[in-house]
């Protein structure tokens, strides 16, 4: 009663308001804005100029000059290799030591060639193979088969296309944990939220202005980052906007009630800083932004799986660039819900205001 009567004097709701202070609040900082909106921006365009669709680089060998003058010839023509020539054994030592060449060429006496190089390092093992089929072809090698290459580049393919959904991914976590965190442990620090224990405002409507006022941000932060990615770089939408759509709604409130839980009772910037980081550094890691998380090995699978940026990143990459629909996506959606839930519910008993 005592609300419904505020509401026909013509004053908003308490939630209302909360959720306009929210944004204003983050419209006022200059930081926030750049950091949701510019980092991304220019982490994109840097990555994707960085790993755009070129010709392949030659890799750089070493040669020694005790080498016969018919094997050097040999890999000069080589395609895929930049020959060096190197004085002597010395040389050739210090160039794989400082990784200035991944591989020596040598001959020896009886006539063999011999190789030098590291073979935990990927360019080492493909300039060997190169160097390999050259000299041999060199030497009068023919090969039995004909072959024919088809070369091909696809939208979709490119890492460019991988990064995109999974920095919006990531942009998600870091505005929805930082952003949320930060206010509400200055509004602790700065004795708001005891002067807010007065008001008829209750825990509850508190914390959810927090998820409302992202919802607002997330149209502008996914419509950017998306925008810039399709259109500067081609980056292809398969999916549906709905679809793509209702993963970021859910994957946004996720990060944002993990955000008060971990401001629910931190007292200072520093404080909450470190939680933010435990929280949000093993998601930068194994989630898969920047590489596939299948990288890492089987045994630690169940907890990457387990995390709510590599449910996010995956859905995301799903409808994005194979066009899946919603459906196929429901099991991280429910993964997202279930850490939505459980944070927010676990924030509203354990928030202190002062």
């Amino acid at each position: 009663m005592p609300e419904a009567r505020l509401r026909a004097d013509g004053v908003r709701p308490a939630i209302v308001e909360l959720t306009l202070v929210r944004l204003r609040e983050f419209v006022r900082e200059p930081e926030a804005m750049f950091w949701v909106f510019g980092f991304p921006l220019l982490l994109a365009l840097g990555l994707g100029i960085a790993f755009r669709n070129r010709a392949p680089e030659s890799i750089r060998i070493g040669v020694l000059r005790s080498a016969p003058p018919a094997l050097a010839a040999s890999l000069d023509s080589a395609a895929g290799l930049a020959v060096e020539r190197l004085t002597d054994d010395s040389a050739g030592a210090r160039a794989l030591r400082n990784a200035d060449v991944a591989l020596v060429v040598a001959g020896a006496p009886n006539g063999e060639v011999e190789y030098r190089f590291d073979p935990s390092r990927p360019d080492a093992r493909a300039a060997r193979q190169l160097a390999d089929d050259a000299v041999q072809r060199g030497a009068g090698r023919r090969d039995p088969l004909a072959i024919r290459e088809t070369t091909i580049s696809e939208r979709g393919s490119r890492y460019i296309d991988f990064f995109i959904p999974g920095l919006l991914g990531l942009n998600l976590m870091g505005s929805g944990i930082w952003s949320i965190g930060f206010a509400v442990v200055t509004a602790r620090k700065q004795k708001l939220l005891k002067r807010l224990v007065a008001t008829p405002m209750s825990r509850t409507q508190y914390l959810m202005s927090f998820l409302l006022s992202r919802l607002f941000f997330l149209v502008l932060e996914v419509g950017a980052l998306l925008g810039f990615g399709v259109l500067v770089f081609d980056v292809p939408l398969r999916g549906s906007l709905g679809a793509l759509a209702a993963v970021c709604l859910v994957a946004a409130l996720t990060f944002s009630a993990l955000g008060l839980l971990v401001s629910s009772r931190a007292r200072t910037v520093e404080a909450v800083s470190g939680l933010a980081n435990l929280v949000m550094l093993p998601m930068w890691i194994f989630s898969g932004v920047f590489f596939s998380s299948a990288n890492f090995p089987q045994a630690v699978q169940p907890f990457v799986q387990a995390l709510p940026l590599t449910a996010t990143v995956d859905a995301l990459r799903d409808v994005m660039l194979r066009g899946v629909p919603l459906a196929s996506v429901a099991g991280e959606l429910l993964l997202l819900l279930a850490w939505l839930v459980v944070p927010f519910v676990v924030a509203l008993r354990v928030f202190r205001w002062r």
